[in-house]
């Protein structure tokens, strides 16, 4: 049994311990709504955006016409797959960063039962000791993040023209996105989504602009335009997405440390004052005892 100086000693440490999660559940919350408004208004810029582009694409032959961008029609093959994985550079957000590696880990197992080579280019350093020691040497590259206070669309632009060179140097054939999709604060969905070449929905048709729409210039040319700008959005959009479900899981699992420090102070009050109690019943005893004997 610990004495009852350690016991005072675990009191005052979990103390402390606590008054840290508090903290950091505050700050958390209060990151939290401006980072959930950005997600949120991000939203309906991005899903327009690849409606708009998959109209088009439906309007050229599905991207196979003569003269389409590679970002649409492909490299021809499929044989290589990247898995950008965007995690953070800080800990204390629950399970956000290990659900994002699971799912692409869960992807990559898939790919290679079918014949495919996987690699990975990560978005934060969160995830790279799980997945080069799943994958060693798999990993070709890394967007650094550790100076990046809040996401911005300058850093999605840097990762989608970093990614845009490597795919047009013939690095890979296809290019899977993984982030987290902020719901809630108690819930963030791991989210994959294919971002190089553009993914046409097979109901695009059914959602395509009306044949009587005239473009000038082209079809192709506006796609030429708006297939990088895409790319970079989608990016933009995944890291708005994650910074709102790492606040949240952040707040929530400081939110339960806190609980869990307040419970394990009360259980070691209740010891120690059990504890103390019990010395000072044998100091009395023996007291008790030595005057008797006398």
């Amino acid at each position: 049994m610990p004495s009852l100086k350690e016991l005072k000693i675990r009191i005052g440490s979990v103390k402390s311990t606590q008054k840290i999660t508090k903290a950091k559940q505050m700050v958390a919350a209060a990151k939290l709504r401006k980072a959930q408004a950005a997600a949120e208004a991000a939203r309906p810029y991005s899903e327009r955006l690849e409606a708009v582009v998959a109209s088009l694409a439906t309007k050229i032959a599905g991207g196979s016409g003569e003269g389409a961008s590679p970002l649409l029609a492909g490299t021809g093959k499929d044989e290589v797959h990247l898995l950008v994985v965007a995690n953070s550079d800080r800990g204390l957000a629950g399970a956000f960063n290990a659900n994002i590696v699971k799912a692409a880990l869960a992807k990559a197992r898939a790919l290679e039962l079918d014949g495919k080579k996987v690699q990975f280019y990560l978005i934060g350093r969160k995830g790279r000791p799980v997945i080069n020691r799943t994958y060693p040497g798999k990993i070709v590259a890394q967007f650094d993040t550790t100076g990046v206070k809040e996401p911005g669309f300058d850093q999605a632009q840097a990762i989608a023209h970093e990614l845009t060179d490597m795919y047009l140097n013939g690095k890979f054939d296809v290019a899977h996105l993984f982030y987290s999709r902020f719901k809630s604060a108690l819930a963030q969905i791991p989210t994959e989504q294919q971002i190089i070449p553009v993914k046409i929905p097979a109901d695009a048709d059914r959602n395509a602009i009306p044949a009587t729409v005239e473009y000038e210039p082209s079809e192709e040319a506006i796609l030429d335009d708006l297939l990088p700008r895409n790319v970079t959005v989608q990016i933009f959009k995944a890291l708005l997405e994650n910074n709102a479900s790492e606040q949240g899981a952040s707040m929530t699992a400081m939110d339960n440390a806190t609980r869990n420090a307040g419970d394990l102070i009360n259980k070691l009050t209740i010891q120690y004052n059990r504890s103390r109690q019990a010395a000072i019943t044998t100091e009395l005893v023996e007291i008790i005892s030595g005057a008797e004997a006398l």
